[in-house]
């Protein structure tokens, strides 16, 4: 287990320096930051004063060095269009996104999985057939298109949701929660379900395929030739050898949710990562664009560290495939 551990953070050493990499070329062939924080009225000299402060008369990979030691301390810089901290805007917007992400994730596990039990062990029934063919429409549907039928039917016809913005927060010290008030939940209900839709449809499907598949192997017929239930033949033997995959596509459904949730941000108005991000977009702010970059690696990372660390806890054939001997 220690040796796996060790092999998956060296790994996930090397990715995130070829992150770091990218991120870093972005202020060196992505626009002049120079120009952007002087303007275009500034002379040679006042230019040549501002790039030796900065650093960028340096050598290339002294730049780089610098700029992946600043990283680890969580400095990128200032950024262009606001003049503050990078680090103080991602840490304003950060406890946003992860609200907006984990909610939608669970609501797409807790919908997903029971509906793809359901649709294969009643996968003949005129409801498992309406389940599947709407789930049809989640994978299909662009997620901003979701978005806006959403805010059409519940906020602008309805007028039962509200349609944009975070709603009233409650501060934690540093974190902030819309959790803790009625508004906030109001606010999160329709960007966490478009933010869901297409992994609860993604995870229903892939549930229901390797459930289908694991009734057919001999091991299940053998349990019920034993005689047991159909409830301990489902449940204690069949979805136990389902969640595997599951727990994989989970896992990296997550850490998409939290890299792509920039398209529901963009139409609720959600004040996270994303939004941030494509205003940055908008203004070549690169500081806040190299960060976003750095920080939604080092969540992929963490992530698949998690899920390869799960499969040991899921599937016990994998902690006897690595504790047996080799010939």
């Amino acid at each position: 287990m220690l040796a796996f551990i060790v092999r998956r953070l060296m790994q996930a050493v090397w990715v995130m320096l070829t992150v770091a990499f990218v991120a870093f070329l972005l202020f060196q062939y992505v626009g002049d930051p120079v120009t952007q924080m002087v303007g275009q009225d500034a002379t040679p000299e006042e230019r040549a004063r501002l790039r030796a402060d900065l650093g960028l008369d340096q050598p290339f990979f002294v730049q780089f060095a610098r700029f992946v030691g600043n990283a680890l301390q969580g400095d990128f810089g200032l950024s262009l269009r606001q003049g503050r901290k990078v680090s103080t805007l991602i840490a304003e917007r950060l406890p946003a996104t992860l609200e907006l992400a984990f909610a939608a994730a669970f609501l797409a596990v807790v919908v997903g999985i029971p509906l793809g039990v359901y649709t294969a062990l009643r996968r003949d029934t005129w409801l498992a057939h309406a389940i599947l063919a709407a789930s049809l429409l989640g994978v299909s549907l662009p997620t901003f298109l979701i978005g806006i039928l959403l805010i059409l039917v519940f906020a602008v016809q309805l007028g039962w949701l509200p349609s944009y913005g975070r709603g009233e927060t409650v501060a934690l010290g540093w974190w902030t929660t819309g959790l803790l008030t009625a508004s906030g939940w109001r606010h999160l209900i329709l960007p966490a379900i478009t933010l869901s839709l297409f992994q609860m449809t993604l995870i229903l499907r892939l549930v229901r395929s390797e459930m289908l598949e694991v009734l057919r192997t001999d091991y299940i017929k053998f349990a019920r030739a034993r005689g047991l239930t159909d409830r301990a033949v489902h449940f204690g033997h069949a979805l136990k050898n389902t969640l595997v995959p599951v727990i994989t596509i989970t896992g990296l459904q997550l850490g998409g949710i939290i890299a792509f949730a920039i398209v529901t941000e963009t139409v609720f108005q959600w004040p996270g990562m994303g939004l941030l991000f494509i205003q940055s977009v908008q203004f070549a702010d690169i500081p806040v664009m190299a960060a976003y970059l750095c920080l939604i690696a080092l969540l992929f990372v963490m992530i698949n560290l998690i899920v390869d660390l799960l499969y040991f806890a899921v599937d016990p054939r994998l902690r006897i495939d690595r504790s047996a001997p080799v010939h």
